[in-house]
């Protein structure tokens, strides 16, 4: 494993490469370099068990998002490969989300707070920033569902982590 800082910089690269790929390149291409990004981290900067996070947090994301878009939430391009009413590209974005869970943003969970005003502010600025470089529409409620959704569940894995920690 490479020192520290030079792990958490490749681990913050891979999260944006497979972002910027998922919103850009849409389910195949960009589906395929979140895998490459997901199979990388595990390989060489993952932690033991921490397999079971990417896992956990692809249920949530079809939970999370799949109801959100099933409630008319977003608007994809209806070519776009989907599961249900969710697009994949989307449902990458969860796994790729914790692999930064141990890693670049593990200095935050210390601090539950400050946490939640990160997902307070930070998941629907990627929701926004992601919907219009790939052309999807949002519905009016959305923003703010998802950053009460984002705070609420920084929040519980700051307080969670935290415990777990000491």
């Amino acid at each position: 494993m490479p020192p520290r800082w030079q792990a958490s910089l490749l681990n913050v690269a891979g999260f944006q490469l497979g972002w910027f790929g998922c919103v850009l390149m849409g389910a195949w291409a960009g589906g395929a370099i979140a895998l490459a990004v997901i199979v990388a981290h595990l390989r060489w900067l993952a932690k033991p068990g921490e397999w079971r996070w990417l896992l956990g947090f692809l249920l949530a994301g079809v939970v999370i998002d799949g109801s959100l878009a099933a409630l008319g939430g977003y608007r994809f391009d209806p070519q776009s490969p989907s599961l249900g009413p969710l697009a994949l590209w989307l449902l990458w974005l969860w796994p790729l989300f914790a692999t930064l869970i141990h890693h670049s943003l593990e200095w935050l969970w210390a601090r539950p707070w400050l946490a939640a005003l990160g997902g307070l502010i930070g998941g629907p600025s990627s929701y926004l920033g992601g919907a219009a470089l790939a052309g999807v529409e949002l519905a009016d409620w959305l923003l703010p569902t998802q950053a009460l959704i984002w705070a609420s569940l920084c929040l519980v894995i700051g307080i969670g982590l935290r415990r777990r920690s000491g």
